[in-house]
């Protein structure tokens, strides 16, 4: 892989010690804090970095073959001088004091540490977590797509090997094994041991580089895996006071999941219930204790410094027990002991969300449901169609536009499915499929079709992306329910096209798609070279599969998992070479937006007939996408034919 250069960011630093009386620097300390002094520290020398290992392509922006002068950016360490004298003035009987809203660490930093990457080379095992508190500031534009993008590979991993440890308990208990372990543990544990684990360097307040509010995720350890929250089962995550250097613990982020009876919850404030007191029914059987994590609270509050909110809920659909949503950043305004609805005494944080961020993700999730829902009542004007598809789908498809009179997409008929020619199934009489009864096994004749193995575990998921997926299709004997249909049922998640002020006419999801799985075919008119050429003379819009990018292949790699991965290359196809033509009939895919860091793939799957070299492009999600947030797939470089990046938009 091509090597980058390292992200110029800031890291705000505070070095605060309490004065010593054999401190030979004690009498040149403030005369209205003689209890306090505060070091200044020289500038770090940072050393260049390796960043070889990160996933740049060639010819991106960072890329020191393209832009040498990049290379001579380093990241640097703003010492931030503030005293925290509040903190101190109930220690040495001074209750004069001042809060700083921009102290960004409370422990020093050596002179000789340099700015380690936020991908660390591998490595056998994690030791202790860092107790360097830092936070991280001057992220530009560049920097926050390097960010992004390392975080959207490490999720991709992730959610990889979790799901390839699923289809492989699927296939113990296939062999009489009942027991089923946590795959969300060992895909967190293997990636901590191959240092695959991100923001772990240091202990950050604020935001996480790469996180943006409103990213979901569906299991705890995932949050751990980013570093949005250290913590597999604590609520409260928070830097020990036996790790400070001033004796005090801090806190930096917060799950609210209503463990606790005693939380009020109204989005903009949240009045949070210390830990502790509890048995192992998650019942109140105990006061309470200034300690640990609630100290750290407290801690934060007399700092003024800001700690991260994620919350829990019970999502209908979800592939783990709950998700977890990041709602961005809050000051803790206020502390006190309270008698809870127990009868036993409960520590009470009252949050208030920072200005200027973006909407919750909590928020986003309910006004998605009621959309849903009752779409009219939760968004009453807008709506050119609550099913542009006619019920040619199985769910509805959404068209909205708030913002001009732009009615295009109306113009155009809906098709649900690809329309191929005559000729290619013609091959059809010659086919085969399965035997199969119920829903097919390993070891049919599908499964062979596919190297063995299926590529979808029994829920639908796709385990990896492939060259080509065999589905089963109208001469096997197994039923539509079969684990091998996924793609043929159609568009199962709710959709919407939407009118963009940036990309023009996109398209988001009403649901929570999860990493992995089906969402529609793109869909349109199959031509062949010769007649496609003639459609292009006549000023018709043509897409042109074999330019879309092989984003499959990252789908499932797990490279940096086993040192023998292979990428698959069975079963394999001749190249594509046919156009579609779009100019009169498609469907809610040819309204996705283009991007270089896609959240979406394309998938070629045959299902319905055996001709090679006319394949369904089947999309499916690359990493779990929020309800609301806009689906992009990365169509390739456009040609001076068919300009095909800007067709509907």
């Amino acid at each position: 892989m091509d090597s980058v250069s390292p992200p110029s960011f800031g890291f705000q630093d505070l070095n605060l010690i309490p004065n010593s009386p054999t401190s030979p620097a004690s009498a040149t300390a403030s005369t209205s804090t003689p209890n306090i002094l505060i070091q200044p520290k020289l500038e770090p020398k940072l050393e260049p970095l390796d960043y070889s290992h990160l996933p740049y392509p060639p010819g991106h922006d960072s890329d020191p073959s393209t832009n040498r002068d990049h290379n001579n950016v380093y990241s640097e360490f703003y010492r931030v001088s503030e005293l925290f004298r509040t903190a101190f003035a109930q220690r040495m009987g001074n209750d004069e004091g001042v809060l700083d809203s921009n102290t960004g660490a409370i422990v020093p930093v050596s002179e000789d540490n340099s700015l380690t990457p936020s991908v660390q080379p591998p490595r056998r095992r994690t030791g202790q977590r860092s107790s360097e508190l830092v936070r991280i500031s001057d992220i530009g534009l560049e920097d926050q797509r390097y960010f992004r993008e390392n975080l959207r590979t490490t999720r991709m991993v992730y959610d990889s090997l979790r799901i390839f440890f699923m289809a492989e308990d699927e296939k113990g208990n296939g062999l009489g094994l009942t027991r089923r372990k946590r795959c969300d543990l060992k895909a967190a544990t293997l990636m901590r041991d191959r240092g695959l684990w991100i923001n772990q360097d240091k202990r950050i307040v604020g935001s996480i580089p790469g996180v943006l509010v409103g990213d979901m995720f569906s299991y705890r350890m995932e949050l751990c895996v980013v570093g949005l929250h250290g913590q597999p089962q604590a609520g409260i995550d928070y830097l020990s006071a036996s790790m400070s250097s001033n004796g005090e613990p801090i806190a930096t982020s917060i799950i609210a999941s209503g463990g606790y009876e005693d939380d009020e919850d109204s989005g903009e404030v949240l009045v949070y219930t210390g830990h502790g007191g509890q048995d192992k029914l998650h019942r109140q059987c105990s006061n309470q204790k200034l300690e640990g994590g609630n100290l750290a609270l407290e801690r934060s509050m007399h700092y003024n410094i800001e700690v991260r909110v994620i919350r829990g809920f019970k999502y209908q659909g979800g592939v783990g027990n709950k998700v977890y949503v990041y709602d961005g950043l809050y000051k803790i305004v206020d502390t006190w002991f309270d008698i809870g609805k127990s009868g036993f005494g409960v520590y009470k944080f009252k949050l208030v969300r920072i200005e200027g961020q973006p909407d919750m993700g909590s928020t986003i999730l309910r006004y998605a449901e009621n959309l849903r829902m009752k779409p009219l009542s939760a968004r009453p004007t807008g709506y050119l169609s609550l099913d542009m598809s006619r019920k040619k789908e199985s769910v509805p498809v959404f068209l909205y536009n708030d913002i001009d009179h732009d009615h295009e997409p109306l113009y155009f008929d809906y098709l649900p499915r690809t329309v191929f020619p005559p000729f290619v199934f013609q091959q059809a009489s010659n086919a085969s499929g399965c035997d199969c009864m119920s829903s097919c096994e390993d070891g049919c004749l599908c499964a062979i079709k596919n190297g063995g193995d299926f590529a979808y575990d029994q829920s639908g998921t796709l385990l990896r992306g492939k060259p080509v997926v065999f589905e089963c299709g109208p001469h096997c004997t197994c039923p539509p329910t079969c684990r091998n249909r996924v793609t043929q049922h159609g568009v199962r998640k709710r959709l919407e096209v939407f009118r963009s002020t940036e990309t023009g006419w996109g398209v988001r999801s009403l649901d929570l798609i999860h990493a992995g799985s089906f969402i529609c075919e793109y869909a349109g008119v199959v031509l062949t070279t010769e007649q496609a050429a003639v459609f292009r003379m006549n000023g018709d819009n043509l897409v042109y599969p074999s330019q879309f990018t092989e984003r499959w292949s990252e789908w499932g790699d797990l490279s940096k998992i086993f040192t023998n991965y292979e990428k698959p290359t069975y079963p394999s196809i001749p190249p594509i070479d046919f156009a579609m033509d779009v100019s009169r009939m498609r469907n809610v895919s040819c309204y996705m937006s283009h991007s270089s860091a896609p959240n979406v793939m394309m998938q070629l799957v045959l299902y319905d007939h055996s001709n090679f070299y006319f394949p369904h492009l089947m999309i499916f999600a690359m990493e779990n996408v929020p309800p609301l947030r806009e689906l992009s797939l990365d169509y390739g470089v456009a040609d001076e034919w068919t300009g095909k990046l800007a067709i509907c938009n």
